[in-house]
């Protein structure tokens, strides 16, 4: 199992496998002439595969530029390793994967860094509301995959320069051999028992989980998506109880008992509870009863991106019913579940693996999302330096 820490660490440097945040001078400028074709077509400016021509097309075009990189996507989160295998088995393109431990904000941050360079990253996989963040700013590719029109209208652009692609719900996952009687709720979670055990994956200011996190909480605590807040209130309480250690919650952190109790998306908890079963460390994983929050990740297409034609090829594949279902078997649910449920084409036995939640999820808006972002920005850090 990697040990990394899922997307919500700092990046840096200057090399193939370290992010070059701040610097401009790190790579030449891009040569586009292998992603057009000799109709014209350029693969960087493609809405469609269609729009380029067919999928043939973008395959022989992606093979020719023969690389794909992407950003911030550590192998043991949501499959995303077998993802990334069946992808190079199937085209032939090496999958350049650099800092697997970054966060969404540094994926948007190594786009305008690097903006005109070939070190710049083809493709994002964004929490949500840093989706919203990069189109606004301007950073993202309009592009159809062959699937849009079943993946639900709640969960992609009008434009297409972003849409969801997995996601779960946010749970608690506990180590049931050090932690007495495992909380099963946010209210549980301030019990004196659980001193300095309760732990985030990242900080939510970066980190999609993170921020998934809050809302949860907030939602647990009389909030809504229209209002946060709750959540912020709930985390200066659990600082000031001493239960929420700063440490942020990652697979090495849980084998030390540094974390012993996690919020986290319950694909990850439930994939650590698999890979830990092994090493003799009994992970429990439960939707918090009083703060159901479901949330998706993101795709994206830089707009400026290096290997135009293996990015859209990328999501191509992630939208497959193939790399749909290789999300399930990470545990997480994928976007187009429910068509590929109707269509027969859904991994059943996985499916039947999911953590289980009553109810239908619903989902904050854009500007909803927005504006929970903003909320957290000004009052994070106050809440847990007290």
């Amino acid at each position: 199992m990697t040990v990394s820490l899922p997307r919500n660490a700092v990046l840096g440097g200057c090399t193939a496998v370290v992010a070059a945040l701040a610097l401009s001078a790190c790579g030449a400028a891009p040569d586009k002439a292998s992603t057009t074709t000799k109709d014209g077509k350029s693969a960087a400016t493609a809405t469609s595969a269609a729009d380029f021509g067919g999928m043939d097309a973008l395959v022989k075009a992606a093979k020719k530029e023969g690389s794909l990189h992407i950003i911030a996507v550590p192998r043991d989160w949501a499959d995303y390793g077998a993802v990334i295998d069946g992808f190079q088995k199937k085209y032939g393109i090496k999958i350049e994967d650099e800092s697997p431990d970054g966060t969404s904000q540094d994926e948007i941050n190594a786009v305008t860094s690097r903006k005109g360079q070939d070190r710049g990253p083809d493709v994002l996989d964004l929490g949500s509301s840093f989706a919203l963040s990069a189109a606004q700013q301007g950073l993202l590719a309009p592009y159809k995959v062959a699937s849009y029109a079943d993946i639900p209208e709640a969960q992609k652009d009008p434009q297409a320069r972003w849409y969801n692609d997995y996601g779960g719900y946010i749970s608690i996952g506990c180590d049931d051999k050090r932690v007495k009687d495992c909380p099963t709720s946010f209210k549980d979670l301030l019990k004196p028992e659980y001193k300095g055990q309760v732990a985030l994956n990242g900080n939510p200011t970066k980190s999609g989980s993170a921020f998934g996190g809050v809302y949860a909480a907030a939602l647990a605590n009389g909030g809504s998506f229209d209002s946060i807040q709750p959540g912020l209130d709930f985390f200066a309480k659990l600082k000031k109880s001493g239960n929420y250690t700063p440490v942020e919650s990652t697979p090495a952190t849980v084998e030390k008992g540094e974390t012993p109790i996690s919020i986290d998306w319950d694909y990850l908890n439930a994939g650590y509870a698999k890979e830990f079963k092994s090493k003799g460390l009994d992970w429990k994983v439960v939707i918090p009863s009083d703060g159901q929050y479901a949330q998706y990740y993101s795709q994206a297409v830089n707009k400026d991106a290096p290997h135009p034609a293996a990015a859209r090829l990328w999501q191509e594949y992630l939208y497959s019913t193939e790399g749909q279902n290789l999300w399930l078997q990470g545990y997480a649910r994928p976007a187009l579940m429910a068509t590929m449920e109707k269509a027969g084409t859904l991994d059943k036995t996985a499916a039947a693996q999911l953590p289980k939640v009553t109810g239908t999820p619903s989902f904050p808006t854009e500007d909803q999302q927005s504006k929970a972002k903003t909320v957290i920005a000004q009052g994070w850090q106050k809440a847990v330096s007290g």
